[in-house]
């Protein structure tokens, strides 16, 4: 089997597109969990990314050690992955990582001049320990200790859950010790939900996630909502002919009621509530398990398996029910585009608008080898404007002087105005800051530790306030 990188990050905000990685630790391990390399890196923040004043107390990264950081946001990415360069052909796996700390990983890489896709590319595949953990609950409720909500949900909070099932974790919120304990809780379901973590790892590319799910006749997975994991069991019905997910039939409901409708009948009827057609996110680590699991549960075990395989063959034998399902599906998609709103996009938001040429990609190394001074020249060979203007905010924070000074002006001006904007932004401002302080102030009147921390921050933000006012 492959080695596994556990990985986690703390950051200075939630925006995984204007916010930036603070602290970043990874862990390699083998097939039994043994340790085989670790990185860890803390930064400082680079110029003109104003923080989120709750992010830094929940992560304990003060002012004071952001600027007394050793390394550069630059220096750490590209330290992190010379690291992560050399663990090709694993498996990139975290915490809830596929929908954060991955989407902070590809757009850090994509605004610092690497291809952002490394944890599908170079032989790697992705994972994600949450969405794992709460399948292994389902099906296995004994597997895991967890904590329950005022609504009676089991809850699957890292910090929570480590502490629950004897896992230390004495620095939450630390990167290093959260990809620890991230570890701990893998060799837990490894041991007692082994059919879960095996059928875990057949999930963890897109492509042969994909085929599973075509060649299965049936099969089980799990949905998240209203704060509880739900059973399904499905059959493959066609790809989205726009996205490519996997569409698939709720077993639950008779087919042949659906057979016979009309597009603009079958429209109506995929809308309702609970949904007959299931969008699988293929690249987002299902866990897919044999159809048998579903009748541990009701609604499934009151039909039996034999009567939702009778199904399942109805529909995989009737083609022109599969064509009417595409027809509706691309006749949405194709509507909902025409509602897309045009507001300006961003560079920094840009990723999967546009992917970067094969060639723009080549040039990449190129940018990273050259010397400060030669860094401006191998830009000019970019054809992406965004790639040239992501390089000369490189050179802004790292190395000023290698940029001319009308470029320099230009950035610095740019920055200022968006830090010191009074509107409401899609990015972080000052004046944003200085008010989440003040509600923080409120909530924490009682908290001298996080008071002091609060001030801390606010005389933080004016100084940078005081750089970009000049500029303004």
């Amino acid at each position: 089997m492959a080695n596994l990188v556990f990985y986690d990050f703390e950051t200075c905000s939630s925006n995984v597109s204007y916010g930036q990685i603070i602290q970043a630790a990874a862990v390699l391990v083998n097939d039994n969990f043994q340790e085989l390399d670790r990185y860890e890196g803390r930064c400082r923040l680079s110029p003109g990314i104003i923080p989120e004043a709750m992010a830094l107390i929940v992560n304990k990264s003060s002012p004071k050690i952001l600027k007394e950081s050793n390394l550069s946001h630059y220096q750490m990415i590209r330290q992190m992955m010379e690291k992560f360069n050399k663990w090709k052909n694993s498996i990139f796996i975290g915490y809830n990582s596929i929908n954060f700390d991955e989407e902070f990983l590809r757009r850090t890489l994509f605004k610092n001049l690497d291809y952002p896709y490394l944890t599908v590319t170079n032989g790697n595949e992705r994972a994600d320990l949450f969405g794992l953990a709460r399948a292994a609950h389902l099906y296995y409720p004994d597997c895991i200790k967890t904590p329950i909500s005022d609504k009676n949900n089991p809850v699957f909070k890292l910090d929570k859950l480590a502490p629950m099932n004897g896992i230390k974790h004495n620095d939450a919120h630390s990167a290093i010790s959260d990809c620890l304990a991230t570890v701990e809780i893998a060799k837990l379901l490894n041991k007692t939900a082994p059919n879960v973590w095996k059928a875990s790892l057949m999930t963890t590319n897109k492509d042969k996630t994909l085929q599973l799910i075509k060649n299965e006749l049936t099969f089980c997975t799990d949905f998240f909502y209203y704060g509880k994991s739900f059973p399904f069991v499905l059959t493959f019905v066609c790809e989205h002919p726009q996205w490519g997910y996997p569409m698939c039939f709720d077993l639950k409901m008779d087919p042949k009621y659906y057979f016979n409708l009309s597009l603009n009948e079958l429209k109506k009827e995929f809308k309702k509530t609970p949904k007959v057609l299931r969008t699988i996110k293929h690249k987002k680590h299902p866990i897919i398990m044999n159809s048998s699991y579903g009748m541990n549960f009701e609604s499934y075990k009151q039909l039996g398996l034999p009567k939702l395989e009778e199904r399942a063959r109805l529909i995989k034998s009737n083609k022109d029910f599969a064509e009417k399902v595409a027809i509706v599906l691309d006749n949405e998609a194709n509507e909902k585009k025409d509602f897309e709103t045009q507001e300006e996009v961003y560079a920094e938001e840009s990723i999967y608008k546009k992917f970067t040429t094969k060639e723009d990609n080549a040039l990449m190394p190129a940018f990273h080898k050259a010397k400060w001074n030669e860094k401006f020249m191998v830009l000019q060979k970019f054809k992406d404007e965004r790639l040239r203007y992501f390089g000369k905010k490189i050179l802004y924070e790292e190395s000023p002087q290698s940029l001319p000074e009308d470029e320099y002006k230009t950035i610095h001006k740019e920055i200022a105005l968006r830090v010191l904007s009074t509107n409401k932004e899609k990015w972080n401002t000052i004046p944003r800051t200085y008010s989440e302080i003040d509600t923080l102030r409120n909530k924490f009147k009682d908290d001298k530790e996080k008071l002091e921390m609060l001030n801390e921050i606010n005389s933080y933000i004016e100084d940078i306030e005081k750089n970009y006012q000049k500029a303004s």
